[in-house]
């Protein structure tokens, strides 16, 4: 196995980067030293892994079944360099957030530069299961997410619980209360985010439980989105307490029950758990 392992840096390198002279960049050897290692690994397997066509080159199916393997085999060995660089630089190095909402990542980050200001922090926003693929893919380090169901890759610890809110516009009969009933979603107009979202699955099961149906009159997939449909009197919206922000023309509505609640979980790979940084941070987490 270990014979081949510079054959497989320079495959991954070469397969993560997109190019071969990128690789030899990367991996700071020459570029011919690349084509030699890539090659010697498809002789030795009488297999290709990847199509060239000129200086374009794509991977192939087994090159695409490799990769999937070399992802998490080097991300390994990266994370290892990581920890031991931490015990001799302490508080020093890069972390990388992923989440669904920039409002509770913002809050993280900011309490994350006040303990560990020399510590880089690049912080990116998508969905959910975008999110996720980035975290198995090692392409972050952490994520916070409106989790429904919890993978036994992940350790998970929760952030913070937020009741969900209406957001209709200030003409609507609505905006002149403190808080309404959740039986008088019944027959309102509603803006719902698309049926993968965190927020409308809960407001769903909610009004299940209390026997209201709801009257879905439009589909968006964000919640800018939402509150721009609120605004031109197309109906009402639901967005989690955190990520409200005020906007003329609107107001936000809570309900007298408090039916609704989203959770956020900090999750991280569980092989990188103990990393230092991010075992420090999930155990902050638990003492609370």
């Amino acid at each position: 196995m270990y014979q081949y392992h510079k054959w497989l840096r320079s495959f991954h390198a070469v397969a993560s980067t997109g190019s071969f002279t990128q690789a030899a960049l990367l991996l700071s050897i020459g570029q011919p030293t690349i084509s030699e290692q890539v090659s010697g690994l498809e002789k030795r397997f009488s297999v290709e892994l990847f199509h060239r066509r000129g200086r374009f080159i794509e991977l192939s199916y087994a090159g695409r079944q490799l990769y999937e393997i070399t992802q998490g085999l080097f991300g390994q060995e990266d994370e290892a360099l990581q920890l031991l660089q931490s015990f001799q630089q302490r508080q020093q190095g890069m972390l990388r957030i992923g989440a669904v909402s920039p409002p509770i990542a913002m809050s993280l980050t900011y309490n994350l530069r006040q303990h560990y200001p020399r510590v880089d922090l690049e912080t990116s926003f998508s969905s959910e299961a975008g999110t996720l693929e980035r975290l198995y893919n090692f392409d972050i380090d952490l994520a916070i997410l409106a989790l429904s169901e919890f993978d036994q890759r992940l350790s998970t610890r929760l952030y913070r619980t937020c009741p969900i809110l209406a957001v209709v516009r200030d003409d609507h009969p609505w905006a002149q209360q403190a808080s309404v009933s959740v039986k008088e979603i019944a027959g309102q107009p509603l803006v719902l985010r698309e049926p993968a979202s965190r927020t409308r699955q809960l407001v769903e099961e909610g009004c299940r439980q209390h026997g209201v149906e709801l009257d879905c009159v439009m589909q968006l997939n964000s919640r800018e989105a939402i509150v721009h449909a609120v605004v031109h009197g197309i109906g009402i919206g639901f967005v989690s307490a955190v990520e409200h922000a005020d906007r003329p023309g609107t107001r936000s509505i809570a309900f007298a029950e408090d039916p609704f609640h989203i959770s956020y979980y900090l999750c991280c790979l569980a092989i990188r758990r103990n990393r230092p940084i991010i075992a420090e941070l999930f155990d902050s987490l638990t003492e609370r």
